[in-house]
């Protein structure tokens, strides 16, 4: 299912101005290059709504280079390999992520929650290497405590 647009999934990232803070991380994480590849990937995309919901002082430790490997798990977990747009991912139980874990899914009236408690707000964002939702909130994987950042 090979999409009509010719940008890939940071260009229409970095063109809406609700993904800035998804962007800014993805580019402190290193993997503008990764996600800008062939792929396909689906991204579920936290907006700046989402980021909020982190405590600023949280997520600027996210962003510092010591914090990397943290941060590439969390932006890495957002991310599922190959195409599963919103007619494929309501028939789905749970997704395995690029990180290793996997997110739960499920659908309450024609809302998507991912994790029990995460909103696909946006769907089918169709980009030249995969599909884009939009999440409203940030999805952490299960073992890791960003309380103890340095």
């Amino acid at each position: 299912m090979a999409s009509s647009n010719s940008q890939n999934i940071v260009q229409i990232a970095s063109s809406d101005n609700t993904f800035s803070t998804l962007v800014a991380a993805v580019k402190a994480a290193g993997l503008v290059e990764t996600l800008s590849s062939t792929g396909p990937f689906t991204l579920l995309a936290p907006n700046n709504e989402a980021f909020s919901k982190i405590p600023s002082e949280v997520l600027n430790k996210l962003l510092l280079p010591i914090n990397k490997e943290v941060l590439v798990k969390i932006l890495t977990y957002h991310v599922i390999s190959g195409e599963v747009d919103s007619s494929a991912i309501i028939t789905m139980d749970s997704a395995d992520t690029v990180e290793g874990s996997s997110i739960t899914i499920a659908t309450n009236g024609s809302t998507v929650v991912l994790n029990g408690n995460t909103k696909v707000l946006k769907a089918d964002i169709m980009a030249s290497n995969g599909i884009i939702h939009c999440i409203d909130s940030v999805l952490i994987p299960s073992g890791l405590d960003l309380s103890t950042l340095k």
